[in-house]
């Protein structure tokens, strides 16, 4: 079973960085996306960049230029570098992974790290 453990998440000022990482263990097979998602209180889950199996980035618009997404094979990971945080920021983000699993994807979540920025 495929286990995302993410870590990185903390309280940062407005313009400041952070970066997440997302541990990958277990038999992942045939991965098609891998990346990372955030939810913030009272919002649905939404998608801040995945890297496909063919190495495609796809981040969300309003993250181009400040989020970076990359992905070590040897090490099992996937990070997300964010630069000039902003309090609109402030989410749990939650590492993802989608795996094909008897003939179908199937959707792998972590628990997720809070990252807050303050003003």
């Amino acid at each position: 079973q495929v286990q995302l453990v993410e870590s990185g998440g903390g309280l940062v000022r407005a313009g400041g960085s952070l970066r997440l990482s997302c541990a990958i263990s277990g038999r992942t097979g045939v991965v098609n996306d891998i990346g990372w998602y955030r939810q913030a209180a009272g919002k649905q889950r939404e998608l801040v960049a995945t890297i496909s199996s063919t190495d495609k980035l796809n981040y969300a618009e309003w993250v181009k230029g400040r989020f970076t997404v990359s992905r070590d094979n040897a090490k099992n990971t996937v990070d997300l570098q964010m630069n000039s945080l902003k309090p609109e920021d402030t989410a749990v983000y939650y590492c993802y992974l989608q795996q094909a699993l008897s003939g179908r994807w199937n959707d792998v979540w972590g628990r997720g790290t809070q990252v807050t920025v303050s003003s």
